[in-house]
């Protein structure tokens, strides 16, 4: 589980990384920029998947129905996926889950 946890904490880790110093325009501009922070958006609600609902119920801070269903939408419906929405993931959400999820990581660790 905690694998899980890593993977989450890695792939909104390396958004973040990737887009630093970047604007929505980079988006548009950088299409490798753009699949690669769409495919880590993706590996994120993936990963939140297969966390327990216990976990889940513990944690409702952590907006987990919306990463698993952003998740299938990129999967799913790819060509319907605004850049716009993936622009506000990242400057809007992750940087707030990252501690929520640093702090979920130290509870495995302990437990």
């Amino acid at each position: 589980m905690q694998y899980d946890y890593n993977i989450m904490m890695d792939a909104a880790q390396k958004t973040i990384a990737f887009t630093h110093q970047r604007t929505r325009a980079d988006l548009d501009r950088d299409e490798m920029l753009s699949l690669a922070v769409v495919r880590l958006v993706e590996i994120l609600g993936e990963a939140a998947k297969n966390v327990s609902d216990s976990t889940k119920v513990r944690s409702p801070d952590i907006p987990w129905g919306q990463m698993t269903g952003t998740c299938d939408r990129l999967t799913h419906a790819y060509f319907e996926v605004t850049l716009d929405i993936i622009w506000n993931i990242i400057t809007n959400e992750l940087p707030s889950l990252i501690p929520k999820l640093e702090t979920l990581l130290d509870q495995t660790e302990t437990e």
